[in-house]
């Protein structure tokens, strides 16, 4: 090459541009400056004699070259990743693992699973990132994520590959004292008619649910930022609302919330999700391979792809 050998931090840049198409973010996010990103990119564009990025203004883009480039770097700094990690981890796994999550999965569903990998790997640090399925499938897309949770409906993901852990129950719960608490069955026009707590926009069965109760005026919606928070809303009687069955489990069992007589007709699972073509490390593997065994011991698995 005629403008001398290709280093990893290179490649590590340009990857870091590639994935999020910004200078100033991917330097932000390196803590390097800005100058010494723009620097390296062009010493790796004299290197391979060719253009890397189209810069159309104030945006960039990927060249044709660019995205055959970002396939073989993303190959190249995961397979020193498994020798850096194999190399400083003798003969077990150890590394870090960048996870999006949600309240619900990382409260009521993770607990077994961080306890096995914290005990059996403790080189494997996992850092939890709290995300909504949109914000997590894009952050997979870009890199930033190794793997994620989700809780939708059975959904392809363009760019990414899925396994379905565990259908999630959900149930509308109330106050005991609630009228709607009382009746053998409840309608949705019921519902229409009463105060809602929600979790944030952007939760897949909160918009599930909102399409249900399209076309009501009245409908009062109050958004929480936490489930603890709505589930503590409800008991003191300012709603109702619409939640996974295994978030109230407890307060269900002590009478502190009542489940409503309302079949839910729509369906969520609990998925994971991580990049397709992603090369899968060692640690990744077993975080997975985990993941589907503490689940399956709840309820049967399907798999997609």
């Amino acid at each position: 090459m005629a403008g001398g050998p290709v280093e990893i931090r290179q490649l590590v840049t340009f990857q870091k541009v590639a994935t999020l198409l910004s200078f100033t973010r991917a330097a932000e996010e390196l803590s390097y400056a800005q100058s010494s990103v723009t620097t390296q990119i062009r010493a790796l564009e004299t290197s391979l004699e060719v253009e890397l990025f189209d810069r159309l203004g104030g945006r960039i883009r990927l060249t044709p070259a660019g995205e055959r480039l970002l396939q073989y770097a993303e190959q190249i700094l995961e397979l020193a990743e498994t020798a850096r990690a194999d190399l400083a981890g003798g003969d077990g796994p150890a590394g870090n693992l960048v996870i999006g999550t949600m309240e619900s999965i990382t409260s009521y569903r993770m607990p077994p699973l961080l306890e096995f990998v914290h005990h059996r790997y403790p080189k494997v640090q996992l850092s939890l990132r709290p995300s909504l399925c949109a914000e997590t499938c894009h952050a997979l897309r870009q890199g930033t994520f190794d793997i994620g949770f989700l809780i939708e409906e059975h959904t392809r993901h363009q760019g990414l590959e899925t396994v379905v852990l565990a259908e999630e129950p959900l149930v509308v719960v109330a106050a005991p004292d609630h009228p709607l608490a009382g009746q053998e069955s409840v309608s949705i026009d019921d519902l229409r008619k009463t105060s809602i707590l929600a979790t944030e926009a952007g939760c897949a069965y909160r918009s599930l649910f909102e399409e249900e109760l399209q076309g009501a005026e009245t409908t009062s919606c109050l958004e929480f930022g936490t489930i603890e928070a709505i589930k503590r809303g409800v008991v003191s009687g300012l709603g109702v609302s619409l939640l996974p069955r295994v978030t109230v489990a407890s307060e269900l069992d002590k009478g502190e919330l009542a489940a409503l007589a309302w079949p839910v007709p729509f369906t969520v699972y609990t998925q994971l999700a991580w990049r397709s073509g992603k090369r899968l490390s060692r640690e990744l593997k077993l975080f997975i391979d985990q993941t589907v065994r503490l689940m399956q011991e709840e309820q049967p698995l399907s798999k997609s792809g």
